[in-house]
């Protein structure tokens, strides 16, 4: 199978949710809509006015305003490790166009687009680099208004990132991305670590290796590209590590037991969400939250978090946290009871114990506020739960191998579908890499249907910033040779 090419920053999300320009014009000449459509796009309407999320005094000015869709995206389908099935990226004859407007076939389009891998330039602009000279000859020089300017040599460009290794899983349907910042990446490594050390103390000295192996700065600057600082990336960093924390230290692979995990969690979560009690009782409270690691690293990045956000994406993470500790929960019941779910049921939990409090953060991390009522719809909704479940799905798949390794049996995918389906340890892995690109292909549809919909900024940055995050998530994966590596199945 060939390497999949490089995709832009809109990766995952399909060539339908690029035809802004054309949706409007089409509402002219196509005005009807479905019900769940024109119930978003009141619903927007009467959040934002005119569609941008006001800035608050605790959200920066920097990064606020829209991105707009780049030029090379309009109609073009970004190329991934796997081909869609048929139907799931819209054709361009679907979309409505206004009345008098020209229509290209698909067919013509097809045969003007680029070949696979082809360099893309801009057409030249006439005249461009060129004046007219005016007067020439002796004695004319000082009465030349204007000369023909020679473009300076541009600068030689900078040497670009040495790609780091790391073997995607044949068959998974991603896209590629560019290699993170470099500097960022460094400076978000830095911060972090002084953070864990200094901050919260939240681990011992032979434990920094480990730190230093989940390459958190890598993985956060991949998944937030348009952050528009440093300290916007530290916000998505400091709650990546305290949840990791809380999974490894209450849950798994450092004193993690299924006995008593629903105690911890629970007043590891008032870190979170606070406690609101008399004044007699509300100090000890109060202390409690330097008591373990898990709890100084949750309290540390939610006031960080909550200086950044405004009230509404705070409650919404609150929400989303709550839903992770749920799933938690509910895995840990059945490690107690020894009970095998059926692959529903897994994927119920899963829905629950998994990555949507990080990509529901985006619009924090990006400088933005996608308003609450826009985040609340259940298109939207759907869209954050089916990136949630193919992103967790990919780390089923990339920590197979580590978890085969741990003691006792440890609950994933492919795990559960061979038990439940009578299949093999490969048959079964390769089923679970075909729910994940059922699950992705289902989310991009979502996700160009809801961008079509409602084509306010605000909605196709979120759009576009889950978009990304998805991909940023599976390079993680992909490259931390230093945690994963992949089974003998091909």
């Amino acid at each position: 199978m060939p390497e999949p090419g490089p995709s832009p920053l809109q990766s995952s999300l399909p060539a339908a949710a690029a035809h802004f320009g054309l949706h409007v014009l089409g509402r002219a000449a196509a005005p009807t809509e479905t019900a769940g459509a024109a119930a978003l796009t009141a619903a927007a309407a009467a959040a934002t006015g005119d569609g941008t999320a006001p800035v608050t005094a605790s959200t920066p000015t920097s990064g606020t305003a829209p991105v707009a869709l780049p030029a090379a995206l309009i109609g073009a389908v970004p190329a991934v490790g796997v081909v869609p099935a048929a139907g799931t990226v819209p054709a361009i004859g679907a979309l409505p166009v206004a009345a008098g407007a020209a229509v290209v076939a698909p067919a013509a389009v097809a045969a003007l687009a680029p070949p696979a891998g082809a360099a893309v330039t801009a057409p030249p602009v006439p005249g461009a680099g060129f004046v007219l000279p005016g007067p020439t000859g002796l004695g004319t020089a000082a009465l030349s208004l204007a000369r023909r300017v020679t473009a300076p040599e541009p600068p030689e460009p900078p040497e670009p990132a040495a790609p780091v290794v790391g073997r995607p899983i044949p068959g998974l349907y991603f896209h590629p991305v560019p290699e993170p910042d470099p500097v960022r990446v460094d400076e978000v490594s830095r911060r972090i670590k002084a953070w864990a050390l200094d901050e919260v103390q939240l681990y011992p000295e032979d434990w920094e290796g480990e730190f230093d192996g989940f390459s958190v700065g890598r993985y956060m600057v991949a998944c937030h590209p348009d952050a528009p600082t440093v300290e916007h990336l530290m916000v998505a960093t400091r709650l990546m590590v305290a949840e990791n924390a809380v999974d490894d230290c209450y849950c798994e692979d450092h004193g993690g037991s299924p006995i008593g995990l629903g105690g911890r969690l629970l007043l590891a979560h008032t870190a979170l969400d606070p406690l609101h009690t008399t004044t007699e009782y509300q100090p000890l409270w109060a202390e409690s939250l330097h008591a373990d690691a898990p709890r100084r690293a949750y309290r540390s990045a939610m006031e960080y978090f909550v200086a950044q956000s405004t009230p509404s994406q705070a409650d919404r993470f609150r929400h989303d946290m709550a839903r992770l500790h749920m799933g938690y929960l509910a895995e840990a019941a059945w490690a107690e009871t020894d009970h095998m779910p059926e692959v529903w049921e897994y994927l119920a939990m899963r829905q629950f114990n998994n990555f949507r409090p990080c990509p529901t953060i985006t619009d924090t991390v990006g400088g933005y506020e996608l308003p609450a009522d826009l985040h609340a719809q259940p298109a939207m909704q759907r869209v954050l739960a089916l990136a949630g479940n193919a992103t967790t799905l990919v780390n089923d798949l990339y920590s197979y191998m580590k978890e085969l390794d741990s003691p006792g049996t440890h609950l994933n995918l492919p795990v559960v579908i061979a038990h439940r389906e009578g299949v093999s340890d490969r048959e079964g892995y390769l089923k679970a890499v075909e729910v994940h690109n059922d699950l992705m292909r289902d989310f991009e549809a979502e996700a160009a249907a809801l961008a079509e919909a409602c084509p306010l900024p605000t909605v196709q940055r979120f759009l576009r910033g889950v978009a990304v995050w998805v991909d940023g998530n599976h390079y993680w994966h992909q490259t931390n040779t230093y945690r994963y590596s992949l089974p003998d199945f091909w």
